[in-house]
């Protein structure tokens, strides 16, 4: 990552390439994020928030999106930390000549005398008490893309993906109350250790995200480490370190005027949280990833399957949520069941559509993904392909 320098201009390319497809009439909406110097702009949101519609790009700063025809008179919006929001209509867009669009860097220029005011403990503790008003506050539907791969001794061995409607009471209420499987796959499950975890890690989300399971500020040393922007609004960096723990620690992305999070990093998990704006205003989450990674001890069994003579290996699960869309009135929120999944996600049944996958708004495959999938298909030498269709039938 470079750091950024409010003296120069910042430019966001997105070759983007459209497609209709005559049996649903949508439009594909695929490009690439990137600055002057070509490289990558990750989890930049991207969409149509007047619609709920809207996805974050990847890694390597690609992305897709589906919209209707009936959106090419809505506006398309791109936006990311330190750079000013982009709008323009979809029709207007897909009129013009070149489809480049320059992105100018958000200088910030804050007052020192009214930063030196600011005392970082009570900026995040009325940061906390206002979620109610930055947030959406009452019950909701995300509708997510979730995928977690499994690792062992460095390789990709098992892949779950789910798209996922989740109901979300606001984060002042803490974890989620449910989760509709609306459809799955899973590749071949090549784990020796199998490390289970109880419960659909969504959840995760819940009950260890800082905004939403609380913590006590008084436990951190806090300080002001940065200032960017988002949207037009001045952003503060505030971090938190652990006084019993210096290594563990809370970075907050806070709004100077309106105390809304934009983004959050933690040391737990390695875990990051990026939030983009509804129609209202509101901020929801856009974009997690995180991951847990353990020491397991092996078995005779284990090294002999492994073809190790090592007593310890390295276990670890990656997981990356997309929010591809939200739902805030009554019927469509309450529109599927919800419930609380028991057991590993890797042993539930769950329905099977590969039209579905065919068709569905899936974010490009990232290096990281392309090089997991290698890593599953090498194992045996069968095609991802091949083992959705032979697992989960």
């Amino acid at each position: 990552m470079f750091k950024l320098n409010k003296y120069f201009f910042f430019f966001l390319l997105i070759g983007v390439t459209f497609s209709v497809n005559a049996q649903q009439k949508n439009l594909k909406l695929s490009g690439l994020v990137v600055d002057e110097f070509n490289e990558p702009i990750p989890y930049a949101a991207i969409g149509v928030p007047a619609k709920s519609i809207g996805t974050a790009t990847t890694e390597e700063g690609t992305f897709f999106l589906l919209i209707s025809k009936t959106n090419l008179v809505d506006v398309l919006e791109v936006s990311s930390i330190g750079f000013e929001t982009f709008k323009i209509k979809i029709q207007d867009f897909l009129n013009l000549k070149e489809q480049k669009i320059v992105l100018k860097e958000a200088a910030t220029q804050l007052d020192e005398f009214v930063l030196s005011t600011i005392k970082p403990i009570d900026y995040i503790k009325t940061t906390m008490k206002k979620l109610s008003k930055t947030t959406i506050n009452r019950e909701h539907k995300l509708k997510v893309l979730y995928r977690r791969f499994s690792v062992e001794d460095k390789k990709a061995r098992l892949l779950v993906e789910h798209y996922l409607y989740v109901l979300d009471p606001g984060p002042k209420r803490g974890d989620f109350i449910g989760i509709n499987i609306v459809a799955g796959r899973k590749s071949a499950d090549y784990r020796f250790v199998k490390k289970k975890i109880y419960g659909h890690p969504m959840h995760v989300i819940g009950y260890r995200n800082p905004m939403r399971k609380g913590f006590r500020t008084k436990d951190y040393n806090w300080e002001r480490t940065g200032d960017t922007s988002y949207d037009g609004e001045d952003v503060l960096i505030v971090e938190g370190r652990l006084k019993k723990n210096k290594n563990d620690f809370i970075r907050f992305y806070v709004g100077m005027d309106s105390y809304g999070i934009y983004k959050i990093e933690t040391s737990d998990l390695k875990a990051l949280y990026v939030y983009k704006k509804d129609a209202d205003g509101k901020l929801v989450l856009s974009y997690h990833n995180r991951t847990r990674t353990n020491n397991i001890k092996l078995t005779d069994f284990q090294k002999k399957a492994l073809n190790t003579k090592k007593n310890f290996i390295t276990e670890s699960y990656k997981h990356e949520v997309y929010v591809l869309g939200v739902e805030t009135k009554g019927r469509d929120v309450y529109d599927c069941d919800y419930i609380r999944t028991k057991g590993d996600i890797g042993d539930l049944k769950v329905n099977y559509n590969p039209d579905f996958w065919k068709t569905f708004n899936m974010p490009p495959n990232t290096a990281f993904y392309k090089q997991s999938a290698k890593e599953l298909e090498s194992i045996y030498g069968v095609p991802l392909s091949e083992q959705f269709k032979l697992v989960n039938q």
